[in-house]
């Protein structure tokens, strides 16, 4: 490997990890269809929050001031009635991007396989009995 992931291996469990700290914010599933929605182009809230399936209008705000506090993500207010807020990657948010549309190209490439393994992981567990009960 690179010095730089040695280095973040070998302090993996210290709660002072930066990487550790980053991967905690963005890592999550809102932030990641979040960044993936946004790198389609400049967003208003009620558009997000309508193509983002599943998150609830507190969790797009929450999630969207955690990326605009990493500095991913832009939030542009218009002088409007009501007021209208849009959203869009900065250029460090641009730059995750490309990392997470990897990781997503990479779970639809493999989706199959993974639910084959769950489903065999489940049948063996099933039919074995519990090695850990308490």
């Amino acid at each position: 490997m690179n010095d730089g992931v040695d280095s973040w291996i070998a302090n993996e469990f210290s709660g002072v990890c930066p990487v550790r700290d980053l991967l905690d914010r963005i890592g999550d599933k809102w932030s990641v269809m979040v960044v993936l929605r946004l790198g389609r182009g400049t967003e208003r809230f009620r558009a997000l929050l309508r193509a983002v399936d599943g998150i609830s209008q507190r969790m797009l705000t929450v999630t969207l001031r955690a990326l605009e506090s990493d500095g991913l993500v832009h939030r542009e207010v218009f002088d409007t009635r009501p007021p209208s807020v849009a959203y869009s990657l900065t250029p460090l948010g641009v730059s995750l991007l490309v990392h997470i549309s990897a990781l997503a190209n990479w779970a639809m490439e493999h989706e199959a396989e993974v639910k084959e393994a769950q489903a065999a992981f489940s049948a063996k567990t099933a039919k074995a009995p519990s090695e850990h009960r308490n």
